[in-house]
């Protein structure tokens, strides 16, 4: 039975987009395939040409570029969603960094400059684009943020990056208590191993991939779809009763305790 969602009229901004195997991309399409406006940013002026071949097909679509660290560009961010979209129903925060080094030593040996760079890109930013956000976004509006299980549990050479995590599942739980005052709705998505651009940063993740897959309930990984499908229910109406909660997407790998076989 397919239940279908119409989101004509509805406008969102999805962040943290880099190419077509992105986790903010496969919500994204779901988004638009439902019939939303949406607008695309992107880090970095060297990914425009790719995000404009992303885009193309979908007229319901704008990109921009955006770095999340400078106020400068947020505030042009918002200001041209003000301005050709007049306010926001729906928010995707698809992004994260670590320096390499941070992921290649030990834990131990973090650094405060890559403590703070981690955490600064990859949680406060969300609370960032909140803040941003907030005059915009419409009564009943949602936000998703992706994370990952390794803010739970020890996942070796993820390292700060967990910690980043996080603290961005916490963030996601105190917005979503502010902004419940405007029955505004904030919810993470914790995926599995996903073979994403920011995948390839992490030592060994060919092994994470497939050792997941093996312990996983359904004997897989989950997949680019089946986190977007997850995307649009929480920001739609059907997810309308939830929020500041992590919702899995990972074939039930994080329910697992040992495979015996």
């Amino acid at each position: 039975m397919m239940i279908p969602i119409d989101l004509t009229g509805k406008k969102a901004l999805v962040m943290g987009v880099t190419n077509a195997r992105s986790l903010g991309w496969a919500i994204g399409e779901q988004l638009l395939k439902a019939g939303a406006t949406c607008a695309f940013s992107y880090q970095g002026e060297r990914l425009k040409g790719d995000m404009d071949k992303l885009t193309a097909p979908h007229p319901n679509a704008w990109t921009e570029a955006c770095d999340v660290t400078v106020e400068a560009e947020l505030e042009r961010l918002f200001a041209r969603v003000r301005e050709e979209m007049g306010g926001l129903d729906y928010i995707v925060h698809s992004i994260a960094f670590a320096p390499r080094a941070a992921m290649d030593g030990r834990f131990i040996d973090t650094t405060p400059e890559d403590w703070n760079t981690a955490l600064s890109v990859s949680a406060y930013s969300l609370v960032s684009v909140a803040r941003h956000a907030e005059p915009l976004l419409n009564e009943g509006g949602s936000i998703v943020t992706l994370t990952y299980y390794a803010s739970q549990k020890v996942v070796p050479k993820y390292n700060v990056m967990g910690i980043a995590k996080a603290a961005l599942e916490a963030s996601t739980r105190y917005l979503a208590y502010e902004l419940g005052k405007k029955n505004v709705r904030v919810n993470a998505i914790s995926a599995g191993p996903m073979r994403t651009v920011a995948a390839r940063s992490i030592p060994g993740f060919g092994s994470m991939y497939d050792k997941a897959a093996a312990m996983s309930m359904l004997g897989r990984n989950a997949t680019q779809e089946e986190v977007g499908k997850l995307g649009l229910f929480l920001l739609s109406d059907l997810g309308s009763g939830i929020t500041g909660e992590v919702t899995y997407v990972d074939a039930g790998y994080n329910a697992m305790g040992m495979q015996l076989e």
